[in-house]
């Protein structure tokens, strides 16, 4: 069965920084694109950043570009979210995901989220 387990949410000071892993397991991790998601309370949910299965294709959405980093280790089944200058409107519960296959932007499993909260 597949898991994903978010961890390295928080509270930080605007400017800050945190980095958020997600580990996952019960499936064949290095044969999939990963996702970063947010969602913040009243608003949908948007897709943050996203790697393809090799790290060779990645996406962010402009509010993030230069401040926010995606990169997965396949060795230990992991994806991370490095994110920097940290501004309040990053606050949001954070969640990754599996996409159904290379790069379908479909996402068939998730985790239970992490906090991130940033005070100004």
């Amino acid at each position: 069965q597949v898991q994903l387990v978010e961890s390295g949410g928080g509270l930080v000071q605007a400017g800050g920084s945190l980095r958020l892993s997600c580990a996952a397991s019960g499936h064949t991790f290095s044969n999939y694109t990963m996702g970063w998601f947010r969602q913040a309370p009243g608003k949908e949910r948007e897709t943050v950043a996203a790697i393809n299965y090799n790290g060779g294709s990645i996406y962010y959405t402009d509010s993030v570009k230069g401040r926010f980093t995606i990169s997965r280790d396949n060795a230990k089944s992991a994806v991370y979210l490095q994110m920097n200058s940290l501004k309040p409107e990053d606050t949001a519960i954070y969640y990754c995901a599996k996409d159904r296959g290379t790069w379908s932007c479909e996402y068939d499993y998730w985790g239970q989220g992490t906090q991130v909260t940033v005070s100004s």
